[in-house]
C-alpha cells in the first residue's frame, strides 16, 4: 500500500511539475518594413519564365522569393527598383544564392519571352522574368492586390504602364511576409530579408 501511495504521489509530483513549465513562445520576428504576415491573398500564380519554363509559388519552396510587378520599357520605378534588388543581392553575399528575385510583367503585349531573357538577367543572372497572356496577367494581378492600366502614348505601340511599385517578400515556405515600398532603404531590406533567412 505504500508503494502505491508513493508511486501516487510521485506522479501527482510530476503532473504539477509539467503545469508549471510554461511553453514558450517563438520569439517574434520585428521587421523594419512592412510587415504582411498572415495577410490572406498572394497566395500562388502560374506564370512562364524567360526560360520558357511553367513557374508556380512551389517551384521556390526553400527560397524567399521577391516579387516585383512592372514592364521592360518602363522609365524609371522598375530599373531603379531592379538596380536596388541588385545591390540588395551584393549585401547578402553568399546568402543572396537563398534568395530568388521575380520581375512579372504587366505588359505581356510587348514584353515577350525574349525581351525578358534580355532585359531582367542584367540585373543579375539569378533574377527571373516571368510573363503570362493578358488573361494570365490579370489573373495574377487580383490575386496579389497589383493595379495596372495602359496609358496612351502618341503612337498605338508607345504607351506607357502604371502600375503598383511595390514589391512582395515570401518566406521559404511561399507565405507573404513583407511590402517594400519604392525607394525603400537597402539596408532595411537587407536587414528583413536577413531575419527570414536566418
Amino acid at each position: 500500500m505504500k508503494k502505491v501511495l508513493a508511486l501516487a504521489l510521485i506522479a501527482v509530483s510530476l503532473l504539477v511539475a509539467c503545469s508549471e513549465k510554461k511553453a514558450e513562445a517563438p520569439a517574434k520576428v520585428v521587421f523594419q518594413g512592412t510587415d504582411l504576415t498572415g495577410a490572406s491573398f498572394a497566395k500562388d500564380f502560374a506564370l512562364t519564365d524567360h526560360n520558357g519554363k511553367p513557374r508556380t509559388m512551389a517551384d521556390f519552396k526553400g527560397k524567399v522569393v521577391i516579387m516585383f510587378f512592372g514592364y521592360t520599357q518602363c522609365p524609371d520605378v522598375c530599373p531603379t527598383t531592379m538596380a536596388e534588388m541588385s545591390e540588395v543581392m551584393k549585401q547578402l553575399g553568399p546568402q543572396a544564392d537563398q534568395v530568388q528575385v521575380l520581375f512579372v510583367t504587366v505588359d505581356p503585349e510587348r514584353d515577350t519571352q525574349k525581351l525578358l531573357a534580355q532585359y531582367v538577367p542584367v540585373f543579375d543572372k539569378r533574377f527571373l522574368g516571368l510573363y503570362g497572356t493578358p488573361e494570365q496577367t490579370a489573373a495574377v494581378a487580383k490575386e496579389f492586390k497589383v493595379m495596372y492600366a495602359k496609358v496612351p502614348g502618341t503612337t498605338p505601340g508607345s504607351y506607357s504602364m502604371d502600375h503598383t511599385a511595390a514589391s512582395y517578400v515570401f518566406d521559404k515556405q511561399g507565405k507573404i511576409r513583407l511590402l517594400l515600398r519604392p525607394g525603400q532603404p537597402t539596408s532595411t531590406t537587407v536587414h528583413d530579408l536577413k531575419l527570414l533567412l536566418s
